[in-house]
């Protein structure tokens, strides 16, 4: 399957208590059949969520899906596979939209 390429970068800035991190930044290159900034701009442009929040989901959201397609056959993921699914489903219908307000 043809696949974008990607460069993941993690660097740890600090711990829950603010001080500053001494771990080493992970780096790793990934493969996914969507291109994840496309998605990230659409994400944020659904208003969902803040602009952070949608990044980290949709970034989330793509490594983790890209890694239960190509081991579809792990068991792990074989009682999550049809929730997911769902989920899937339903997120890409869009946003819900905003309650029409009511009539006096």
């Amino acid at each position: 399957m043809k696949q974008h390429r990607y460069r993941v970068t993690l660097e740890h800035l600090t711990d829950a208590a603010g001080v500053r991190s001494t771990h080493e930044p992970l780096q790793f290159e990934v493969g996914n059949h969507d291109d994840i900034i496309a998605i990230v701009r659409r994400m944020r442009s659904r208003g969902d969520f803040d602009e952070q929040s949608a990044t980290a989901f949709a970034v989330g959201l793509k490594l983790f899906s890209e890694v239960m397609l190509e081991q579809k056959e792990h068991p792990l993921f074989a009682g999550f596979r049809p929730q997911f699914q769902q989920f899937m489903k339903e997120l890409k219908k869009g946003p819900a939209l905003p309650a029409e307000p009511k009539q006096l």
